[in-house]
This record gives structure tokens, sequence and C-alpha cells, in this order.
């Protein structure tokens, strides 16, 4: 089975740096509940339109829904559980996120960083945001074999165990049905199209709808 993230390629996830993210704005008190995404290359549309990206599609839907959130997309292609810690607490006070989603991690497995490093910067990213008011919402991501089995397993692992530890819900795999897929990924074989995006936002939705707030209309 054919999955996202290639050995040959870790540097061309691992090193880029573009920035294609909305976060440099800052969120107006007394507006709509914010949503903000903290995320890698998989957040921030890498290789196509940010507007065909899976976080602008959440915003398309909650619109049409009548839900009434601003989604903020603070991803940066290349960036790690390091990155997004350090970045996390001044987005935390632009932006005052009613929900929180953490989609870091890819970049880090790449670099075969120790799961010990990984579930720390997780756990205390997840923190923050409790501590901040926001709801967490965690997204898992997976490695492909040839980085050994045994890391493998420990990698997917820290996932599910800070979601349990912290109790926050997790999407467990952003890609599933797209890493498989060849036809859904790009060239370099490690980021998926603008074809995958309305995949990824349906591996994220049933997660995060519950989310949204009790009275909210159509929030299934």
């Amino acid at each position: 089975m054919r999955l996202l993230l290639t050995a040959v390629l870790t540097s061309v996830l691992a090193i880029t740096g573009t920035v294609r993210a909305s976060d440099t704005t800052t969120t107006t008190p007394g507006g709509p509940p914010t949503i903000l995404v903290l995320g890698d290359s998989l957040s921030a549309a890498y290789g196509f339109a940010q507007a065909d990206g899976w976080v602008a599609l959440l915003q398309e839907r909650l619109r049409a829904r009548g839900l009434d959130y601003a989604v903020i997309n603070a991803g940066i292609s290349g960036d790690t559980t390091a990155g997004g810690l350090t970045r996390l607490p001044a987005l935390l006070a632009r932006h005052r996120p009613a929900l929180l989603l953490i989609e870091l991690g890819a970049n880090d497995g790449l670099r075969g960083l120790k799961t010990a490093v990984l579930r720390d910067n997780l756990t205390r990213m997840v923190q923050l945001g409790q501590a901040a008011g926001s709801q967490v919402l965690l997204i898992g991501i997976r490695l492909p074999p040839n980085y050994g089995a045994a890391y493998e397993r420990a990698f997917q692992a820290v996932f599910q165990e800070v979601a349990a530890a912290q109790g926050v819900p997790l999407v467990p795999f952003l890609l599933e049905g797209v890493a498989e897929d060849r036809g859904l990924m790009q060239a370099d074989e490690i980021h998926p199209t603008a074809a995958a995006q309305p995949r990824i936002l349906e591996n994220v939705w049933p997660v995060l709808a519950p989310l949204l707030g009790a009275g909210q209309p159509n929030n299934d």
C-alpha cells in the first residue's frame, strides 16, 4: 500500500519553508469565534491555490451550513512540532480561537525525531490551547514502512496516547483514502493534490463537527 511519506524525498517536505497561511491578521473582538489550524504543508495547500485546500473548504462548508466561524490557516510548509510549539503562544494571543486544530508531526517523523520528543511537543501544544480556553482537536499522520515497523508503530501511537491523556478528540489519519491513491498525490509523491482536498476534509469533519457548538444548525 502506497503511503504519503517517501524516504527518498524526505528533504522536499522537511526543508520547504513557504508560508501559505492566513494567520497574519488579528481576530477582531466581538467577531465570530475562530478556528485556528496549526499545521504544515498538508494544511498549507502546498503546490496549488490556497483557496482549494481543505482548510479553505472547511470555511466554505461552515458558511454553507450557517455555522458562524472564522477559520485561520496557520499552516507553514516544512513546519515541525517544535516550530508549532514556538509559534503557538503568539497565535493564541492574536486569534483567541474557540477551536484549535493541531496538524503537525509529519516532518518530525521524516527526520526520525525521538517519539518522546514528539509526544512532549504535542502535549505542550494541546495544554497551551486548553489553557487559552480553546477546544483542541489533534490530527494524526502515519509514516511509511521504510522507517521501520517499530518506529512506525511508536510514531502512530503517539497521537493516540496524547489524545487519550489530554482528553481531546483525534482524527486518526489525515490522509486516509488519499495516501494510498496515486491519482490523488502530486508528482513528488508526498503531497496530496487539489483534487484530494475534499476527501481530506471528509476525514476531519466527523471529528470536528461535534465541537462546533450545541444548537448550531446542520452541524452533522
